[in-house]
Parts: structure tokens; sequence; C-alpha cells
């Protein structure tokens, strides 16, 4: 991504595969979602893998051709939200780990108060993991709200001498969805990579009134360097004409710290003849594979919490 420029970017025009959805529901969950991904180029056995979550934990997913995935293994228990990165070899599984499943369903029916952390595990052939190691812990008021303390959606951009792990922190209800989703965007640097992270004293992003792809609150944030800057693929959660929504949309930065609007990348739509993103399209991960970009994403059809479901595709542009 690095030898990409702003440009490039910016004219970059994302069409969702029809291929899509290529994950479903398992295992009785209701939700497959957060993708991170590993294209060939950064894998030590040159296929593709994916990391998500359901309600019972992170799965590894693996591929030839980055489209026809297959299970793999639970890699997690208690653990949603990952994010995979390979440096110098070693493998980086950054996660939302939670409570256990009952304290997560008594939360649910708001009876006891949430309680989240982000927490590292690491591998070197993607089988054998160590123990997970507790990353970010809640240390600042922003990241709390009346239902709890939840710190999520992490991701790791990494450059000279400086970690900088980004994440989603706060909890808004959702009326129509009957859940929670982050109220706010911040960060945490280190000069470890698994260590020492010092919390920002102020959020990078909050809900704001006046936008309208963020007037709820603030989903999450995977930012990428450039050749000339960089730039960020937020999913904000937004209120319109009475139902909320999410949609993919895309930003530039000087930093990685100060971000501009810059377009609407994926919208919710019936797309290909099929309902699975028709009123949410929530977290990505973006991945070159050639001369072609892949944003990859998990998306749900309804809010009703008994019958809306998560599924994870993909939508794609030449560079």
């Amino acid at each position: 991504m690095k030898s990409l420029t702003t440009s490039q970017i910016l004219k970059s025009e994302f069409k969702v595969n029809e291929k899509s959805p290529l994950i479903k529901p398992f295992g009785g969950a209701v939700v497959v979602a957060d993708p991170s991904v590993l294209t060939p180029d950064d894998s030590h056995d040159k296929k593709w893998h994916m990391f998500l979550h359901t309600t019972f934990g992170v799965y590894h997913f693996q591929s030839d051709d980055g489209v026809n995935f297959e299970k793999k293994k639970k890699v997690l228990n208690r653990a949603m939200r990952p994010n995979i990165n390979r440096i110098d070899g070693v493998y980086n599984l950054f996660y939302e780990r939670t409570r256990p499943l009952i304290a997560n369903g008594l939360n649910f029916l708001n009876i006891v108060k949430w309680k989240s952390e982000i927490y590292v595990t690491q591998s070197r052939d993607l089988i054998n993991w160590s123990k997970p190691k507790l990353v970010i812990a809640n240390t600042r008021e922003y990241e709390k709200s009346d239902r709890g303390t939840a710190i999520s959606n992490p991701f790791l951009l990494q450059e000279n001498d400086c970690n900088r792990l980004y994440y989603s922190c706060g909890m808004t209800y959702i009326d129509d969805c009957k859940f929670c989703e982050p109220t706010h965007i911040s960060y945490a640097q280190s000069k470890h990579i698994t260590d020492d992270y010092v919390s920002a004293e102020h959020p990078l992003i909050s809900p704001d009134k006046n936008n309208p792809y963020l007037n709820l609150c603030s989903g999450c944030l995977k930012v990428y360097k450039l050749s000339d800057g960089y730039i960020g693929i937020q999913n904000g959660i937004f209120e319109k004409e009475g139902k909320s929504h999410s949609a993919i949309f895309l930003m530039t930065s000087p930093d990685g710290l100060n971000f501009k609007f810059e377009k609407m990348l994926i919208e919710p739509q019936v797309v290909h003849g099929k309902d699975w993103m028709k009123q949410f399209v929530y977290a990505s991960h973006l991945v070159r594979c050639g001369d072609t970009l892949r944003l990859y994403f998990n998306a749900r059809n309804i809010a009703n919490p008994i019958f809306g479901r998560e599924c994870i595709g993909f939508a794609e542009a030449k560079i």
C-alpha cells in the first residue's frame, strides 16, 4: 500500500463482487463479522488467510484465491474484532477480549455492564499461538459509558520506531438494533508492538449530529500509509429517515491523526439481487492484489436483532 498515492486511491471506484457474500453465519451464530486479511505476499505459505469473529469467538479461514475460503479452526474464545498482521516473521493477532458468553448475554439484557479490552497473541505459523496478553485497558474517561467499558476494533499501523494502535471505544445504544456500537475512535502509541501503549488524551473521532454519516456514533477506523500521506477507511453509524444505517467512506490525512472526508465507498444497498447488505455496511480491511484493491467487509441485512444476519463479502477497484 505504501507505494500507492492518494490520487490513485481517490480515483478508485469500488464495486461489490457478485460472489459476495463469501462467508455466511455458521455453527449456530447469526453473525460473521470484522474480517482481517493476509494476502499471499504477507503469509509464510503464500495463501490467503482471513480472521473473523462470530458470537462464539475468533476463527481462522484460508483460501487459495481470496474468494473461496474454508474454515481452518477457532483460534480464540471470548474474542471479537480481530486484526492480523505479520512483522519480522511474527504474526500479531490483536482482538477485543470480552467477558464469558453468559455475561455478554446479561449485558445484552442490560443486567450487567459490558467490559472488554484489547489483547494480542503471537504466532510464527498461524497454528501455535502464544498466551494472550493485555495490550490496552481502560485508562481514559471517554472510554466509559452507562452500559460499561468497551475497547475494541484494534488496528495496528507501524512506521519507523512507533507502533500506533487505533481502536474504538465507548458504547452507544442503537434503538432499532437493540445493541451497542462504538461511540468514539482513538489511538494508543508505543515503541513496542505488545507493550507500554499510552492512549491519547482525547478521541480522534466522535459523533457529529451535523454529519449525515456520523450522527449516531463512530464505528471503526482502519488507517493506511501511502507514499504521500495517509488514508482512513471508516464505517460511521448514522440515522436516516428514522432508521439506523452504516456505510464505509474514505478519508485522507497528512499525519494519520487529522482526517478529512473525501467520498463514500460503499453504501447499504441491494446488490446483484441480494439483500445481505441492505441496511448496514460495517468494518472493513483493505488489501492489494496486483493491480487491484480488495476491500473485505461485513454487512447486515436488517436491524432486527432476531432476524438480522451479518455476512462477509468484498468489493474491488482497479488501481
